[in-house]
Parts: C-alpha cells; structure tokens; sequence
C-alpha cells in the first residue's frame, strides 16, 4: 500500500491500549514507549495511553507518576460509575498522560461478560485460565474508560480512534463494537499466539506453515480462549495491523484475516547519546562489563577484548541462544587463539538477588571466588544456559573466549553493574540475536541504533525489512537466511561473523559502526510513524462509513446556563481542643492514656474519688471524666494536700512499674489480632477473643515480655444492646470519640500523622495510626476513616465484623499487610509473629514479599523463615467458623501479588487451598496461616485435638492424632478481673513473689489459710453489690424497657443478696445452650421457688446482629423471665460489657455454661469467675476439662450418651436439674449457727487453690514463651545467619525431594506378607527395598504402623517400627526393621515412606508422604 507522506489529517484524540504501559513485560513496552514522544509532539495532550493497574503500589512502580489533578473531574465521574483509575504520567520522554485501569473489579462479572461476548462475537472464554481473565476484563475495562472518557469530555464533532496491542486488549475492540460507537478501534497482533506456541513446542513453524489450523492447534496447546479472543479481535477491528510480513503471514493462516496495513516498528533515537558522550558511555561501559567479567573469572580481561552479546527474553530456541552459546563453544573447540572474546548473555531469568561474593570481590575484598553468573539464580539445575556453559568445560585463565551469564533485568538496581542496560549495550563490539521466531526484533533495531553491529536472521521481520528497504552496503548488520534445518549452516555464520569482527582494524571498526548507525535510521519513528497514522485514517472512514451513535455527551452543563451554579457544602475538618490540668494535677493526664489504670485499683481509686458521679455518668472512663471536671473542681483537687499525696503515691507506682520495661529480655513479638478487649473506654471488641487478646496484651505488659500489638480501631466498635418490649435484641451502633479513647494519633518526625498505605482496586488506601499504651506494651490501630479514602474504605474500619464479606477481606487485607507495613514504618522488626486467629493470616505474605524483595531470596526461602518465626493460634472450634474467601474476589484484590512472591497464582493459591486448582474451593484464612507459620495451637486441650481433625486435610498422608498442632490453654488476667477485696486477701496468703509476675503458681494453696468467716463475708459483700449494681441500673437504664415499671418494682423486691445465684453470660449462639435451663418450666419452677433452698439466675450476653437463632435465645430467656413464678428470679441483664461482666464474675456464687460438645474452644468466664471464688458449673468442655476437680465444681459427663442432639439436650437439661436441686443448692444452704456453709467455703478453696492457679494468662504467657516463642526466635536466628545460609539449604534440599519424590520406586516389600496372625513379643523382620536414583536415602525415612479404630470407628495409630538403612548400591536402597508386637488385639498394618532431615522442626514441615 502507498503510504501518503506528511499526513496532516489525524484523530482528535488517539486512545492506545496495550497490557505494557508502565508495565514492562516484552518488546511492546519499548514498541509503545518509544513511539509515544513523537505521538506526543504530533497528538499533545490527545494521546492517551492506557495500561493494567499491575503495580497498584504506586510508589514501587518506576514508570508511573501519579497526577490527582488530570482529567480529576472526569475521575470522578468514573469512579460514580464502578470504574476504579489511576492517572498520571508515564515516567518516559515526552511524560505522556496514561490511565491506568483497574480490571479487577469486573472478576465478580466475568461470566456474564464472557457470556455476552459468546453471544454475539463467538468469542470462546471456556478454557479460559487466570492470565486468560486478567487480560479479558482489562481489555474490557479499557474500552468501558475509553467509552466514559469520550462520552465526559468529548464533543460529538470530535473524532477518536481506539488503538489496541496484543490479543490482551482484544476484548476492548468487541466491547465498543458492541456498543456501536463513532471511536474508530485499531488492532495489532505483534507475533499471532497459536504461532508463537507451535515454534515454542519446537514444531517446525515454517516447513508446514500451510498446513496448520489455528483453531485446531490452539486446542492442541490449551490456548483456545487467547487464540479465539485475538481471532475475534483481528475480525472486528476497523483497522488490523501486524508489524512485519512474517506476521502479516500468521495472522491469514491462524486468524482469517489479511492486515489492512503493515505497521513496523520503529525506535527514538534521541535516547542515543551524542558524539562526544556516545565516547564518554562507551568507555565506562567497556570498562563495567570488563570489571564484571575479571571479578566472575579471576582473570584480568585486557581493555581492547572483544565484548559481544546477546538479549533479550528467556526463548531458549526462538531467540536464537541455543545457537549463540552453540557458535561460542565452537570457537572454544577449534582452540581459538587472538584476542580475548567475553561473551556476555543477557538474558533475565528467575533470580534471587545479586552474587554476594562477587560483590564483595568487585568491592575490592581479596577472593579467590569465582563463578559464571552474576546473579543467585532460583533454579540452577533447571537453566538451560547455565547447563549448555557448563558442558563448554571453558578455563577462562586457558582459553580466549570465555562466557558471562547475566540473568537479571538491567534496569539499574540489579546489585551488579547498577546501570541500564543501553548503558552496556553501547559498549559491546557485537551482538547477535539468531532468531527462529522474531515477527519484529527490536534488539538488533537498538544495537544498530547504538553503533554496534549485529547478527540477525531472515526470520525476524527486522532483518527481513532491512535486506528490503535498505539499499546500501550493509557491513553494520549481518541477515543470516535461516530455516528449519540449517542449524550448523547458521552456527558457521555467527562463528564468521565473530571472526570478523574481530580482525578490524580501528578504522574498519569504525566504518562498520557507522554503518551500523544509518541503517538503523530506515527503522526510526519518523520514518515509521506515517503507517500508523495510515491506520488510524483508515479507521476514521470506516467509522464514517457505518451506521453509528455517537456517545451522549455526558460532561459537565454549560456553565453560562441559569442557575446551575449552587453553593458548595461546608468544609468541616476535625480539630482537637485538648484540655490543660493545672500543673500539679498533670500527672492525671498521664495515668488516664495508659491502661495500666485499668487493673490496678490504686489509679482506679484515684479517678473515681475526683467525682463518683462523674465517674459512673463518663462510664468509668479517666479520659473523658479528666474532660467533664469543672474548673472549680480541679482548684479544690490541687489545693487537696490527700489527693495530691495520693496521686504522687499512684504515679510513682505508675513509673516505677514503666521503668522496668529497659529490663526487658526475650525474643521479641508482634502480635495481630482482629479484636482487643481492654476496657469499656475502648469498645474494639466483641466476645471471647477480643477479651483474650486484651488479657494477653496485659500479662505480655505485667511480664515485661517485649511485645508489640497491631488491630484495628473501630469507629462504631461493637454494638450496644438494646431490647424492645417483646425481648428482640436491637443493634445500636454508637461513634467513638476518639479524643475520650486512650488512641493516641502516631506522629513521624515532621508532626505530621502516619499515614500506612495498601493498595486497593485503582486506589490506595490510606490508614492512620494510632497508639494505645497497654502498661509497658504498645498496641498500634489502623483507622480508615480519613478523608483521603473513598467512602467505601472509610467504612473499612466502621464496624468490628461488619459489612459484607468483601468488607471482611478487607480488613483482614489491612490487617495482614498494613499491620506490618504499620510495624516497619516505627522500624519494629520482631523475631516472632503471632497470628491470633486466621484474620491475620496475610501477615506471612506480605513478611514473604519483604523478604523476596528487599532480602532477594525466593519464595520458597522466603517460605522457610517466615514458618520458623510464625506461630498460628486458631479459637475456632467448627470448620465453618474458619473465614474462607472465593478465588474470585481474592483476585479482585491480589491478582498481582504473586509476581512480588515471584511465585504464580495456583502456587499462592495453594497456601491457602486443598486444591489450588479449583477455583470452585474457597481460599481459607486458617489454611494459609497454618502454611505460613511453624506452629499452630489451639486454645484448650479438647480444643488441640479438634483443632488437628479441623486441620487433618491439610496433611493427607497423617493421621490427625499424628500433627504438630498442640495447645495452650486460655488464661485470664488476675489483676483484672479479681475483685480488690480478693487481691488484699490473696496478698496476705500467696506470698510476695506472687507481686512480681513472676512465682510458683503453688503459692494459690495459701488461699486454704483464709478463714471461713472472712471468705463468706467477701462473697457476701461481692454478690450485694452485683444486686444493687442490677437494680440500679434497671431504674435507671433506658436499655432495661422490656420490662415494665411495675416489673421492675417486682424485681427490685424480689431479687436478693442471700439467695443462690447462678451466672450464665456469654456471646448468646445455639450451640452455647442457654435453653437447657428451660427444658422443663415445671422442674424450674420448683427449684426457683423452693421454700428451703431457692435459686435466682442472671443471665447476660449479645447475639451477633445476624445471628437470629441467638437472639431468639435471648427473646425466650426475655419471655420467661416475665412469666409471674420467675419474675425477679429470672434475669437478663442488658447490654454485657466488660464492667458488667465483672460485676457478674465477682459476684455470682456459681457460674454455668452448658455448651455443645466439642464447641466450646475454651470459655474464659468461668475462668475469670473461679478467681473470685465463683464455681463452676459445666459441660466438660473447652478449659473445663483440665479445670474440673471433684469438690472443686461440678461437671456434666464427657461423653454423649444419644447421638440425636435433641436427646441428649433433654438428658443434659434433666442432668442440670438434679444436680442444681441434689448438690449444689442443699451445699449453699447448708450453714451452720453463724450462717455460714463450712462445706460450701471448702468448694470455694479448692476452686481458688487447685482451679484458678491453671488459668491465668501467666501460666498461659508461660506456656506461650517456652513452648513457641523462645524456640522460634532461636530456629529463626539460624535461618537467617550467615546471608539465610540455612534457609536456603533447606529450601534447596526441599526442591530436589519434590522434584525425584515421583520417581521413587518400591521394588519389594514384605510388609504385606509378613503374616496374618503375629505373636505377641515375637520379632519379625521387614524388609523394603526402593528404586531412589540419585537420591540420598538418609533423606528417606520409611516406618510400619499398627492402626485399629477406636470406640468412635476412627482408625488411630497403636504402634509403630522405624526402619533403618541397611545398604544403597546403584541408586537401589534397603531399609529394614524389627517389628515386635506389644499389644494384643487385631490391627491394620502398613508402610509409610517420607523425606525427613534432622533441620526440619517437625515431620508436617515438609508434606511429602506416601503410603506403600
């Protein structure tokens, strides 16, 4: 076609897709790049490239600046419509405006896109995988933004041409064909897929070219979806363009279609350097690449050596290298005597990181080291250039020729040469690029550009556009005609062309560079630009040429028109207006913002004594009282000589306890949890595990365990409870005010806010931090809620729990990766991570990609020291309480995030999938904490063991009984939720050891030296102030209206201090059986109301807002508590609480809880409740079943007696009953002349001195610091010595195991035949003999097991035999053992085989097993 010189006529506005902007990948990025200065000149600001929002951390990616201010109106307007972009400027010459686009958002809708696209372009997306997807919908997204763009901003005279690169923007072209628009759409194909498979599967391409069917062999190579999505895009594309015609010959035969136009690649020469710089770079190139190759073979390489080279991606065939290392050994073999030649392969492969020891070499440390590449390749046995240098047997101190493999990106912070690598191109003598398959080459364009001469073939269509458009002599370029079958014809012709050059003279040399110049010239844009401009005019009439609408113009109204202008809305920001104590009371401030007040009852004292009532009306919170004293009060406080003497005497307790925190020893811990149960003046909690971590936090500050923890802060918190008439629980959701919370805002050296950033779906999103000082531990909070985020993230932070399961994601995202970001921005490195509960678990992914990134090991190393330094605490004790999340939305949000692992998404995948393949299997939060951490407990004994059967598919080849998951049990806070009157008590009788934190937890039998008198009259004391605190709060309390004034009035009468109170408070679920109790109203009626021995119950507790069955228990306890014969000794008390709990734990005389075995994880109320000499009453369940000592409590049975739930329910209820009514009541009543139960106050002794000593979280702290965090600091400290030397062994010894594991062998095995009856103490020899290679049998462990069900039916594992090498000759291992039978009784026997090395921590580290 002729080609129109100076095309004038052009688009008003020119869109160009490609999957490449700001994005490198290939040759399209530079294609698309280089093109775009001299588009810019011609277009302005009317080129608009876009791209895939890859990268998403704005900050990491080098080509892309941020603009919030371009195009920000028309942002807007997208983003009103689902569209999620980031715009800016691509970090290029010319800096031109990009869009990069979010595609992600679309995964939730691919199957109705793709069913629409079948329907009406037959586009086939069945087969379609993850990268398939990803391209699709980004595609897709582009045309929906070009749509948007055109339809804000554009006029409809204005014309618009849509260009799209490579089948992964094709589904932008069927996108706006299908809506019919006046945007003309271009589509280039630069190497066809079904093309690019054939000569990749070393089929021979060009030979049979006429007879391949690209339907068919896209079905042959599982690329249908790509095939048909290029197919249908080259077929409905105004324009179709390819870029040489070599190409141009694919696209007929595979797509149907002929181009409408050749659209050559072209380059910019301006980023060549000028003369006398041109002289400047290429002698500080020469002497880099010289510097590099002296340092990696010990030899001094002379500056005149001839330096030649080949780039460019990893192909081994296609590009040519197999020839190019071919052509290198043959000079070597031939016994090549004359100037030294380094050849330097530049090719990038998979990496971790910079050669250590030739850094130090090159940094002038004396070595002998030496090594042939440059960098840490991730699979050395598997490279194929590493294998073909190896098998050339070169002695660079002998030979003349020698090889430099460079297998990184040069891209200036390689670790290396730290340059570019135009800025080592330039000072190659020659490069050669023998391609099989190049539709263009753009390396033999560049070197050609650069002065340096090249070597192609008249496969590449550059090579072949050269011998075609460039008349003159051609001594800078060298086009080898290349064909299926002339490999060695080839290889003599690089040798040639090496010979020669080499051989120049000065001036030859520099006639051949010249020439190298200007050819290159027939190839620069200017000349080239014309053909796409071509293109793009073509596309414009056949968008005049069709019947077509134009998008509705939906910018903004014309300003000039009546009335459109409105005045804006406010502008309020929030400011803090702090309050200033006079200076004699500033240390009040102090206390109040650290919760060490919170359980110590000096401090508490202290604050309630400057007001009680202001104290209770701020809802015993210091900070907000401190706020609501008058001015009058403060001067009367100051001038109080008492109070002030008691506040020195409680600050001085205060930093005397702080000071000791510079004494810290131990390994130091983060700990991440979703939730945090404080205090009441922080509502970031909801149950169990937020009440847990708070105690934790509170020990680990009492124990002066070096800890630091990470949440969220909440605005709304946990609901409060309200009740209506009829007993339904309503959810109120009230605001923190921050400023009455002890969250103190993180400032950075310039007073401004710390502010943590995680990527979002075409956003960031940005999280303040906060501090809370928990004693001498401090906790770090993200709040979302900021101005910067959008309104769907500032929401993130709202509601613990709340929203929708993509709100959960993403907190559980920001907790993960903002929490450690959080971490690193205060430059806190622990040596342990905690993850407390599965809702942390992305913490180990982003710890990986620290390491991957910054430290340059690979994924799998990265694997080993995050594991060794990982401990996973699970609460949950049902597989469905586990948080799972579909592949489909996880997609949404990490779809990039392998690339930083430098593993691919099925690998990712499976860290947190039984079956990574498939996409059906959602994505659990415990499987990925689990594989991401060394150590995993559960919360109780009973809780272990469900725990192993919960995690047992995770390790297929173990019995569950067999698996490294163990326990530590809940503890509770003494100093929290042990009444003051006890702790005086407890102070006397437990020595004063017990005052450090750190004691025998023997000294709790001193509690057996209290009198009766005294513990009686302590119960006493407790239990009246829980029943005023009730009837209080009843006549005060707005929450308390489902019941009437007058039933108030009856409970206030009615409910009393000498009466047996039973507790029953928790999170109200099905499973926890508050409604056993109420089996038989009849059999409760009697025993409330027994004349001799009467019972009152008090019953609190929440119902999660979407549990209805909860709150269905709660309406029933409502309804009954009503009911004339128990009104006023049947109670539900409103709206638990931390503060409400104490009063119940302290206060009640028994405390019950009857859940469903095995579901109850632990259950820490009946813990906090035997601290204060409550007993406990239970199913034997969660701690209870290590807790539970006759005479010390009461127990329902272990084991179920129905299988049927409702059975046992009505058993249990009975069982309930009777013991109530026959032990426990006639116990409580029993009391002697001074009305005192001398059988009771024993039940309460050995509840205090064999009970309450096992559960404290200083036992607990105890367990978690000998048991996991002082061995995971020490394993961890020995993977990561000596440059991770360690880990990375281990992480090599793993890779060769699962690579041979497959190709074990058992060649006999008498394990089978032994016999069927054996003989109790008799020995029996077993023999197994295996095919293993090359492999080392001690790696290979193998053992027989004894296996016979249990009462339940489940085999269990009886005994087992471990067998011992006896011999290995020839890759043939035996293994034998002395089986001698100790038990009697008929059992299963088998074999097992698995890979053991004495530096695994445990067997489930490595998961390869097999049973013989």
């Amino acid at each position: 076609m002729n080609i129109t010189e100076g095309i004038v006529n052009r688009p008003d506005y020119l869109f160009e897709v490609s999957w490449e902007v700001c994005n490198k990948v290939g040759g399209i990025h530079t294609v698309v790049a280089s093109k775009a200065l001299l588009l810019g000149k011609e277009y302005g600001g009317s080129h608009i490239l876009i791209g895939p929002d890859v990268w998403r951390e704005t900050t990491q990616n080098p080509e892309f600046t941020e603009d919030k201010q371009l195009f920000a109106t028309w942002r807007s307007y997208a983003a009103s419509q689902g569209l999620r972009v980031r715009i800016g400027h691509w970090n290029i010459p010319g800096s031109p405006a990009v869009i990069l686009v979010d595609y992600t958002t679309f995964i939730s809708s691919k199957d109705s896109i793709f069913a629409d696209f079948w329907e009406k372009f037959k586009l086939d997306s069945i087969s379609g995988n993850w990268e398939y997807i990803d391209s699709a919908l980004f595609g897709y997204a582009a045309g929906k933004v070009i749509e948007s763009f055109v339809k804000f901003r554009l006029e409809p005279s204005q014309s618009v041409v849509a260009h799209f690169h490579e089948w992964m923007t094709g589904a932008g072209i069927l996108y706006l064909k299908s809506r019919n628009l006046a945007i003309g759409t271009v589509f280039t194909t630069h190497a066809t897929v079904v093309g690019r498979c054939i000569s990749c599967n070393n089929l021979p391409l060009y030979s049979q070219f006429d007879s391949y069917n690209g339907d068919e062999m896209a079905r042959r190579f599982n690329v249908t979806a790509r095939h048909s999505l290029e197919k249908c895009a080259a077929n409905n594309a105004d324009v179709f363009t390819t870029v040489s015609d070599i190409t141009a010959r694919e696209a007929m035969q595979f797509l149907g279609r002929m181009p409408s136009i050749i659209t050559p690649n072209g380059f910019e020469n301006s980023i060549v350097p000028a003369s006398q710089e041109y002289d400047r770079k290429r002698s500080e190139a020469r002497k880099l690449l010289l510097k590099v190759a002296s340092a990696m073979h010990g030899v001094d390489y002379p500056m005149d050596a001839l330096l030649i080279g080949i780039s460019g991606r990893y192909e081994y065939k296609n590009k040519g290298i197999d020839l190019f290392l071919e052509a290198v050994a043959r000079i070597k073999e031939e016994g090549y005597r004359g100037k030294k030649i380094v050849a330097f392969v530049m090719i990038p492969a998979g990496n971790n990181g910079a050669d250590r020891e030739l850094v130090e070499k090159m940094e002038g440390h004396r070595s002998t080291y030496t090594t042939a590449t440059t960098h840490y390749l991730s699979w050395p046995e598997n490279d194929a250039i590493l294998k073909r240098i190896g098998g050339m047997a070169i002695d660079p101190k002998v030979d003349d020729i020698t090889v430099v493999y460079i297998p990184s990106y040069l891209n200036g912070n390689d670790g290396i040469f730290n340059t570019t690598y135009y800025n080592l191109l330039i000072g190659l003598d020659l490069t050669i690029f023998p391609s099989y398959y190049e539709p263009w080459g753009y390396t033999p364009m560049e070197s050609l550009a650069f002065k340096v001469p090249t070597v192609t073939t008249s496969l590449a269509g550059f090579g072949e556009w050269v011998m075609d458009h460039y008349e003159g002599s051609k001594q800078g370029i060298e086009v080898l005609q290349r064909d299926e079958d002339n490999f060695n014809i080839v290889v003599d012709g690089i040798v040639a062309r090496i010979g020669e050059i080499a051989s120049l003279d000065e001036k030859e040399r520099k006639f051949y560079k010249e020439n190298a110049s200007d050819i290159s010239k027939i190839a620069l844009w200017e000349n080239h630009i014309k053909y796409y401009n071509q293109a793009y005019l073509m596309a414009l009439d056949s968008v005049e040429g069709r019947d077509r609408e134009f998008p509705h113009f939906e910018g903004e109204k014309d300003p000039g028109q009546f009335g459109y202008y409105k005045a804006n809305s406010p502008a309020w920001r929030s400011i803090m207006i702090n309050k200033q104590l006079p200076d004699r009371l500033k240390h009040l401030d102090t206390l109040s913002k650290n919760l060490w007040w919170c359980w110590n009852h000096e401090a508490i004292d202290l604050f309630e004594s400057i007001s009680p009532e202001l104290w209770e009306l701020s809802g015993r919170n210091p900070i907000a009282l401190l706020d609501m004293v008058t001015l009058q009060r403060y001067k009367e406080l100051e001038n109080s000589g008492e109070f002030t003497q008691r506040l020195d005497s409680v600050y001085k307790l205060f930093t005397d306890y702080m000071a000791e925190k510079e004494k810290a020893k131990g390994p130091s811990v983060a700990y991440f949890c979703m939730e945090y149960g404080l205090d009441t003046s922080l509502k970031i909690y909801s149950g169990g595990l937020g009440i847990l971590a708070g105690d934790y936090l509170k020990e680990a500050s009492d124990m002066n365990v070096r800890m630091t923890a990470v949440g969220l802060l909440y605005k709304y918190g946990y609901f409060t409870q309200k009740l209506s008439s009829q007993g339904d629980q309503v959810a109120e959701y009230d605001p923190q005010d921050f400023s009455k919370t002890p969250a103190q805002p993180v400032l950075d050296a310039d007073g401004q806010w710390v502010l943590v950033p995680i990527a979002f779906p075409g956003r960031n999103v940005y999280a303040k931090l906060w501090r809370v000082d928990v004693g001498r531990v401090e906790l770090y909070l993200l709040d979302t809620d900021i101005e910067q985020n959008l309104p769907e993230d500032r929401v993130i932070t709202h509601q613990l729990y709340g929203g929708d399961w993509e709100n959960r994601l993403k907190q559980e995202l920001l907790l993960g990766f903002a929490g450690v970001r959080a971490l690193r921005r205060l430059s806190i490195h622990a040596d342990v991570y905690h993850c407390n509960e599965g809702h942390a678990a992305f913490i180990g992914l982003e710890r990986m990609r620290e390491y991957v990134q910054n430290k340059d090991l690979s994924a799998t190393q990265a694997l080993e020291v995050v594991r060794a330094s990982s401990l996973f605490t699970t609460h949950t004790p049902v597989p469905a309480g586990h948080d799972a999340f579909s592949e489909d939305m996880l997609r949404r949000y990490l779809a990039q995030f392998p690339e930083r692992l430098k593993m691919d998404w099925t690998s990712m995948m499976a860290l947190g999938k039984l079956n990574a393949n498939n996409p059906g299997e959602k994505f659990s939060m415990s499987y990925l904490a689990a594989n991401l951490s060394q150590e995993i407990n559960g919360v109780s004994w009973l809780h272990g063991v469900v725990s192993r059967d919960i995690l047992a598919p995770m390790w297929p080849g173990y019995l569950p009984e067999e698996l490294h998951v163990s326990y530590v049990t809940n503890g509770v806070h003494y100093p929290t939720w042990t009444a003051p009157e006890w702790k005086k008590i407890h102070a006397k009788v437990f020595g004063p050891e017990f005052a450090t934190h750190h004691y025998d937890k023997d000294c709790f039998q001193g509690f057996r030296k209290v009198s009766a008198e005294e513990i009686w009259e302590t119960r006493t004391k407790l239990k009246t102030r829980l029943i005023e605190k009730i009837k209080r709060d009843f006549a005060a309390n707005a929450s308390s209206n489902y019941y009437s004034p007058q039933q108030i009035v009856k409970i206030n009468k009615t409910l009393r201090d000498d009466v047996l109170t039973i507790g029953f408070a928790r999170r109200f679920a099905t499973y926890k059986r508050a409604y056993l109790l109420f089996k038989d109203l009849e059999r409760l009626d009697k025993i409330v109301n027994s004349p001799d021995h009467p019972v009152q119950f008090l019953f609190a507790g929440k119902a999660h807002p979407a549990d209805k069955g909860g709150q269905n228990l709660i309406k029933r306890i409502v309804e009954i508590s009503k009911m004339p014969q128990f009104i006023g000794k049947i109670i539900f008390v409103p709206n638990y609480d931390i503060t409400i709990a104490k009063y119940l734990v302290q206060g009640v005389d028994v405390w019950m809880n009857n859940p469903t075995r095995p579901l109850e994880a632990s259950g820490t109320s009946g813990e906090k409740a035997v601290m204060n000499g409550v007993m406990h009453f239970s199913v034997l369940d969660g701690w209870w079943v290590e807790g539970y000592k006759e005479g010390a409590g009461w127990a329902l049975q272990m084991e179920r007696t129905y299988d049927n739930q409702d059975f046992q329910d009505e058993l249990d209820s009975a069982t309930i009953y009777n013991i109530i009514e026959g032990e426990i009541a006639p116990l409580y009543y029993d009391k002697d002349k001074k009305g005192i139960s001398l059988d009771w106050i024993n039940v309460i002794k050995n509840c205090v001195a064999e009970v309450a000593c096992n559960f404290t979280t200083n036992r607990m702290m105890e367990d978690y610091l000998r048991q996991y965090y002082n061995p995971l600091a020490e394993r961890k400290a020995k993977l990561v010595a000596d440059n991770y030397a360690e880990a990375r062994e281990i992480a090599a010894w793993k890779r060769r195991l699962r690579r041979d594991w497959n190709s074990i062998e058992v060649v006999s095995s008498n394990v089978d035949t032994i016999g069927a009856t054996l003989l109790l103490g008799k020995e029996y020899k077993a023999e197994i003999v295996l095919n293993i290679g090359d492999m080392n049998p001690n790696d290979l462990a193998l053992e027989v097991l004894l296996a016979s069900p249990n009462k339940k039916g489940r085999i269990v594992i009886r005994e087992s035999f471990e067998f011992k090498l006896k011999e290995c000759v020839n890759g043939r291992a035996s293994y034998e053992c002395t089986i001698i039978p100790d038990m009697t009784g008929t059992y299963s026997i088998a074999a097992r085989l698995y890979a053991t090395n004495s530096k695994l921590p445990h067997r489930q580290d490595f998961e390869l097993v097999k049973w013989l």
